[in-house]
C-alpha cells in the first residue's frame, strides 16, 4: 500500500534529474508534503522516440470506459504480482506506463496499539522513481470540447526486510537502468516489464518517525518530513 507521498522538489529539478522536458505556463502542481488520493501530480512518460516529458497526472485511475471518475480514489494502487492479469490493468500495462517522482512516501507502524507514521526516502536524498500506470478518460455526458482527465496508479510489491517492519507491502522503485526499458511505450514484452516489479534493495531507502500531524491530510507543510527528536 502506498497512500501518501511528499512531491516537494521543483519541476525544473525533477525534469532535470529525469532528463525530462515540461511546459512550466500548464504546470498546476506545487511542492506537497502530504500528497493524497485524487490530488494532482507529476509523472515521467515518453514518446516512441525515446523522449520524456513531465506532466500532471491526477492520482487515482479513472479507466477510459468508466462511466463516471468516482471510483478515482480506490485505484491508487495497482499490485505486481496481478498487474499482467486483471482486466482494469493489463491493457494499461503493455502501453501506458510512467514514472511519479516522489521525495519520499509515508506508512503507518503499528506499535503498542498506535499508529506512527514514518518517512520513507532515499538515504542518498534523490527523488524516486516509482512505478506506475496512467489512463486518459472524457466524460462522455460532457461537451467534446471538454479536456481529458489523464490519471495515474502506482504500482506496490511485496516489501523488502526494512520495509516489512512498517508494512507488507511498498511501492516499487525502478532504477534509472530500466527507465528507457519502462517508459518505451513500444516495449510490450510483458516478461521483460514484470521483471523490473522487485523490491528496492536494502541500501536505497532509510526512514525515520514524524509528526502525527501527517495524519490529516489538511496539513502540509515542510514540518511533516522532520525526524521527531529522539
Amino acid at each position: 500500500m502506498c497512500g501518501r507521498f511528499v512531491t516537494a522538489s521543483s519541476s525544473e529539478r525533477i525534469a532535470e534529474f529525469f532528463g525530462a522536458s515540461f511546459d512550466a505556463a500548464a504546470d498546476p502542481v506545487r511542492p506537497n508534503y502530504n500528497v493524497a488520493p485524487t490530488t494532482e501530480v507529476r509523472a515521467v512518460t515518453a514518446d516512441a522516440s525515446g523522449a520524456r516529458v513531465l506532466q500532471p497526472f491526477r492520482w487515482g485511475l479513472v479507466p477510459s470506459w468508466a462511466t463516471d471518475a468516482t471510483g478515482a480514489a480506490k485505484m491508487i494502487n495497482a499490485r505486481a504480482e496481478t498487474v499482467a492479469s486483471k482486466p482494469v490493468f493489463k491493457g494499461l500495462f503493455r502501453k501506458h506506463r510512467l514514472l511519479v517522482p516522489m521525495d519520499g512516501f509515508y506508512e503507518w507502524q503499528r506499535a503498542d496499539g498506535t499508529k506512527r507514521p514514518m518517512f520513507i526516502h532515499r538515504a542518498d536524498g534523490e527523488p524516486l522513481a516509482i512505478a506506475g500506470l496512467w489512463a486518459a478518460w472524457r466524460d462522455p455526458a460532457a461537451p467534446e470540447e471538454r479536456p481529458w482527465l489523464h490519471s495515474c496508479a502506482l504500482i506496490t510489491t511485496a516489501a523488502n526486510q526494512m520495509m516489512s517492519a512498517v508494512h507488507d507491502r511498498m511501492p516499487v522503485i525502478l532504477p534509472r537502468s530500466v527507465w528507457d526499458r519502462w517508459l518505451d511505450p513500444t516495449n510490450q514484452d510483458v516478461g521483460d516489464l514484470h521483471g523490473m516489479l522487485r523490491a528496492a534493495p536494502e541500501r536505497l531507502l532509510t526512514m525515520h518517525e514524524v509528526s502525527p500531524a501527517v495524519n490529516s491530510v489538511r496539513n502540509n507543510f515542510p514540518e511533516l518530513v522532520e525526524a521527531l527528536p529522539a
